[in-house]
């Protein structure tokens, strides 16, 4: 009798070694292996994770590269609506979760899988993107989270592992890091309560960039097309540039307090050079092109974006129809920004853009205009301010 295909979302840690292992030996799976790079792996990294699948006894294994889909279809839209949860988080893993469930999805419609599986934990918000996703796109897959169900420890993992002859690096280390293309997480114990700062030591990206330096970032209808003046095919590889310049003066470090999906609020590190100082410097350029009607839209739709992709609703319509929004307020979002960096922070130095609004000829703030009189402005402060001004005269006479 054919063993059921199942198809695992694997990184090769301990959870998924786990699964792959439980659910071909002790379940009887066909497993079938899928790692979805979205940034965070290395040539290197991905061939090994390939050769320890194998290892492990799994019928094939399959690496999607899915750095220019991650952005072409969530970053592109946390640019256009520079999302920051709650005013901090560029939402680095959860949207990179999105992504790779996708992915997995795909490949199991593809393969004509009866069971997905995934290593989450039921402590945080993964198990529900991941569950969600599959439940919308292929409905009547089963989903099977052995870690979850089983309520395993990590000890458990390690003592079942052994047992089996497996040779991993049992050892945990004393960060936890997530690496992706829009930025990197990093938990440790002082994450795990409401105080504390990481040390210097637990940074990925150490500080190696001393000397002030200015940053070129060209933009076309709001998608970077230049880094200091030079084209890059795809926005994925500006950000990749964008990081590497910017990440070396320790920049885009921070600590995220927010709620989680099922209720509890959780506390975690990161660090996103390339995305928090894109984020400000396409923020600064709509400051200049675009309306005041505009921009105050664009931020209220992008905050409830940003929370319902933080959510797991990527696949809700309304989520396409804020993204049309986002991606046609981007037509004029065209110019250069230029940026100062310095160690651990930056700042906007200014924009040039032939669709500037600050334009000269029609007057200087707080200096000159050319486009009104004087009494022009008195005749139009009174009627603006005529219905304010019946009601207080009415409210006055009626007492």
């Amino acid at each position: 009798m054919q063993a059921k295909k199942l198809v695992l979302g694997f990184s090769g840690g301990l959870d998924t070694t786990y699964c792959a292992l439980y659910l071909s030996q002790e379940k009887g799976y066909e497993v079938h292996s899928v790692i979805v790079n979205t940034g965070g792996f290395t040539k290197e990294e991905l061939d090994q994770v390939e050769r320890h699948a194998y290892a492990l006894g799994v019928k094939t294994h399959t690496t999607v590269d899915a750095v220019k889909s991650y952005y072409d279809r969530i970053i592109k839209y946390l640019i256009f609506g520079n999302v920051l949860k709650n005013n901090t988080y560029p939402l680095s893993v959860s949207a990179e979760r999105l992504s790779q469930a996708v992915h997995i999805a795909e490949h199991a419609q593809k393969l004509g899988a009866v069971a997905v599986a995934h290593g989450s934990t039921g402590a945080g918000n993964d198990q529900v993107r991941f569950d969600m996703i599959f439940n919308i796109m292929i409905p009547g897959v089963e989903i099977i989270t052995p870690i979850r169900d089983l309520k395993l420890s990590r000890e458990e993992e390690i003592t079942y592992l052994k047992a089996k002859g497996v040779q991993l690096n049992f050892e945990k280390a004393a960060y936890s890091i997530n690496k992706g293309l829009w930025g990197t997480s990093v938990g440790g114990k002082e994450t795990l309560h409401s105080k504390g700062l990481l040390p210097e030591s637990a940074w990925p990206t150490q500080v190696s960039k001393t000397e002030e330096e200015t940053l070129t970032i060209g933009f076309e209808n709001g998608e970077i097309k230049t880094v200091n003046s030079t084209p890059y095919n795809h926005p994925s590889e500006a950000i990749l540039a964008i990081q590497a310049i910017a990440g070396a003066y320790g920049i885009g470090r921070d600590i995220h307090v927010g709620d989680t999906i099922i209720g509890i609020k959780g506390r975690v590190g990161f660090e996103a050079a390339a995305p928090m100082v894109i984020i400000k410097a396409h923020h600064a350029l709509e400051k200049h092109v675009l309306t005041k009607w505009q921009l105050s839209w664009k931020d209220q739709l992008a905050q409830f974006y940003g929370n319902w992709l933080h959510e797991g609703q990527i696949m809700d319509p309304v989520m396409r129809d804020i993204e049309a929004y986002l991606q046609n307020s981007q037509a004029h979002v065209t110019g250069e920004v230029s940026i100062q960096l310095l160690p651990y922070r930056f700042q906007i130095i200014g924009i040039e853009s032939k669709f500037d609004l600050m334009s000269s000829k029609f007057g200087k703030y707080g200096e000159m205009n050319t486009g009104w009189s004087g009494e022009d402005v008195r005749g139009f402060s009174k009627i603006f301010g005529n219905q304010t001004a019946i009601y207080h005269n009415i409210k006055s006479t009626a007492q």
